[in-house]
């Protein structure tokens, strides 16, 4: 066991702020919540104090609901000071959704890693009414529950212009190793991988404070997924090495300030049960295909309970991601079936 790890995970604050409202959760650092409308149903954000203005970590969807919001905390908590910059931990919709709205109405700039702002401008541009052939091809390679894909393929798909506003050009761009000034502290940047790639954590240098987007959460397992994008990926191999680097900057004093649930203490304990829940997975689904099975018949052994309708495309990727795993580590092979599915098999 790593160093650190008998500390127990802790949470010092049991209740999020209120909508519109906002925790102060170190000198200067204040942390708010936007709604999401899904199952989980908020994003953390975080508002660092710059004196003449603010710095803000991560944004939540580009909603009605969400801008107003933003605007009860700016003339609130945010005291009426500009946001002068917004840091974008990765990629996904709840994070950089309104980072184009407060870089085109409020003069911020942006600051992200590139893969993080390809991908997002990418995706905000590419609306689609209908899904494309190649994504269609690729539900058809997990094994897609059959009337799942039919309905499906007359839908319109969840785009990012959905709730994503537009993202004007020019973005700052943070790499691994840099260190950023923001909220009166020096913050190293660490670069994860595996649930989005280039996802930025910072780590305070100053007090015990990191930033951690979702690369560590304290009671749920980031999603870990295989997309059309990239049909033959290995996320879940870059989850496992980033946590395994991440894991060595880790003391259980630091506060972690998470993209979702609550903050926490005790991250050397967490980072090890993210390592070890996935290399229990892997196990549990190495032994299922014993006999060959499509991505799609093998959630029972990675999640345990039963995947309902609005978790059935999350579970999908996932499940696809972890028989890459196996598949690019040699532990198992693939053949195509008739139907389109790849059929996985323990090596």
């Amino acid at each position: 066991m790593m160093d650190g790890a008998g500390e127990a995970i802790r949470y010092p604050w049991e209740t999020p702020p209120e909508p519109g409202a906002a925790v102060e959760v170190a000198e200067g650092v204040l942390w708010l919540r936007q709604p999401l409308p899904m199952k989980l149903d908020h994003v953390n954000v975080y508002a660092l104090d710059e004196g003449d203005g603010w710095t803000l970590v991560d944004t939540g969807f580009d909603t009605r609901k969400s801008r107003v919001l933003w605007q009860a905390a700016l003339e609130g908590p945010l005291k009426g000071r500009p946001i002068r910059r917004v840091i974008v931990t990765h990629h996904h919709p709840d994070h950089v959704g309104l980072a184009g709205w407060f870089q085109q109405d409020h003069g911020a700039e942006l600051v992200t890693t590139r893969t993080a702002w390809l991908f997002a401008r990418m995706l905000q541009l590419d609306a689609q009414d209908r899904p494309s052939p190649e994504t269609v091809a690729y539900w058809r390679a997990c094994g897609m529950d059959p009337e799942i894909l039919s309905q499906r393929m007359e839908e319109r798909p969840f785009n990012f212009a959905d709730c994503v506003a537009p993202l004007p050009l020019g973005f700052t761009r943070i790499r691994q190793g840099d260190v950023i000034r923001a909220g009166g502290r020096d913050w190293d940047v660490h670069v994860g991988n595996g649930h989005a790639p280039e996802h930025a954590t910072l780590w305070s240098r100053d007090d015990g404070l990191v930033l951690a987007g979702d690369q560590m959460l304290p009671s749920i397992s980031s999603n870990i997924g295989v997309y059309a994008t990239e049909p033959e990926a290995d996320p879940v191999g870059e989850w496992l090495e980033a946590c395994e680097r991440l894991a060595t900057l880790a003391r259980p004093d630091q506060l972690v300030l998470g993209g979702h649930k609550l903050p926490f203490t005790g991250l050397p304990l967490r980072m090890a049960q993210l390592i070890d829940n996935h290399h229990g997975a892997l196990e549990r689904l190495h032994a299922h295909i014993a006999t060959p099975k499509a991505a799609g018949e093998c959630f029972a052994p990675l999640f345990k309970r039963r995947i309902g309708p609005g978790e059935y495309g999350l579970a999908l990727v996932e499940a696809m991601a972890h028989c890459l795993h196996l598949w690019h580590t040699g532990r198992a092979t693939r053949q195509r079936r008739d139907d389109g599915a790849w059929a996985w098999q323990a090596a």
